[in-house]
């Protein structure tokens, strides 16, 4: 599988989603912002950073860009998409996936280790995360919805909800199940000195979807 990653003015992991990428598929390449070229890839990742400068809002105004329009189009053919922290912020804004992201409970940055549960399987992954606006909201009858349509993705193990999200939520599906946002960073826990590789399992997750 070949991955195509996003490149925004103000990303700052699009190398590591890059390599991260590297390390699963078959290949990756960064597709810049203004383009609507997504060279032929057959996933696409949006990667976390600051988007813009995430002026107005964390991925308001990325979600108009020129490559947003063609990473959309894609998606409703099937295409596998993955937004991580920025990025699912992005896509939340692009109306790619329900709800939003809000200031992080204590109005603070948060930076730590985090476990989060696989829904479906009940795996344990542990991943790292780091984000000021990561609090995942939607209301409640969005959310029953979401529940019964299976497209709670990841949630917060006990005592990792350290931003306040509604209902442990920590990545999210649309209803096909090819769009995946996801505010931990897995691209950060593809390699055994980084102290885990659970992060490889999104991205299998997500390569599974291409199949």
């Amino acid at each position: 599988m070949i991955w195509g990653v996003l490149q925004f003015p103000g990303s700052c992991d699009e190398r590591d989603a890059l390599h991260a990428c590297e390390v699963h598929g078959d290949g990756a390449r960064l597709l810049w912002h203004e383009s609507r070229d997504l060279d032929g890839v057959d996933g696409v990742v949006v990667p976390g950073g600051f988007s813009y400068g995430d002026y107005l809002r964390a991925g308001a105004i990325a979600r108009f860009s020129p490559a947003m329009e063609a990473v959309a189009e894609a998606a409703a053919g099937g295409m596998p998409v993955l937004g991580i922290c920025n990025g699912f912020q992005v896509l939340c804004e692009a109306g790619l996936l329900p709800g939003a992201l809000l200031r992080n409970v204590e109005l603070r940055f948060r930076c730590h280790q985090v476990e989060l549960i696989e829904e479906g399987t009940g795996e344990r992954l542990s991943i790292p995360a780091k984000h000021g606006e990561g609090r995942y909201y939607a209301p409640d009858a969005l959310l029953d919805e979401m529940e019964t349509n299976g497209q709670i993705a990841y949630r917060y193990a006990e005592g990792h909800n350290s931003n306040g999200s509604v209902r442990d939520i920590a990545g999210v599906t649309n209803e096909r199940g090819n769009v995946l946002g996801l505010m931990p960073h897995p691209e950060h826990a593809v390699d055994p000195l980084t102290g885990s590789t659970d992060g490889l399992r999104v991205f299998e997750r997500m390569s599974g979807v291409a199949a």
